[in-house]
């Protein structure tokens, strides 16, 4: 059968303990301490890249009201100068209209007078003409 040796049984189990001990702390503490500091440098850099992706939302969502602020204050100033823009239009339009009005007045001014002018002269160069042409139709003189 199988002897036991107690003694060796005892050292054996002794020795056993006593490396686990040594192991434990030469190999697997460090080892336990190093994976932990790891894993808190891990969760601060995440920590740190969530505050960051924060930070650029919110610039992002600053930045975009920022460029719809600009954006609609550009089109009231475009609407405004294109304002500014047709009512300068109107008014050199009417200032060009009423010069028009006074020039045509002018002109329909002068050419009634023209035309009185030429009806005066056509009267009295009427009645030769007329004297002309029924001489020339009797083919005598006319008194």
């Amino acid at each position: 059968m199988i002897s036991v040796d107690f003694p060796i049984l005892f050292v054996q189990m002794a020795n056993f303990i006593v490396l686990i001990f040594i192991l434990n702390a030469v190999l697997y503490k460090p080892i336990r301490n190093i994976l932990i500091e790891r894993k808190k440098k891990t969760q601060g850099l995440q920590g740190a890249i969530e505050g960051c992706q924060r930070g650029v939302a919110e610039s992002e969502q600053t930045f975009k009201a920022k460029m719809s602020e600009a954006r609609t204050k550009g089109v009231q100033e475009k609407e405004a100068l294109k304002q500014a823009g047709q009512e300068e239009e109107r008014q050199f339009i009417d200032e060009i209209n009423q010069k028009a009005q006074a020039d045509l007045e002018t002109v329909r001014a002068q050419i009634a007078k023209d035309a009185e002018d030429v009806r005066g002269k056509l009267k009295s160069e009427a009645d030769a003409f007329s004297a002309a042409i029924a001489e020339k139709i009797l083919g005598r003189a006319v008194s």
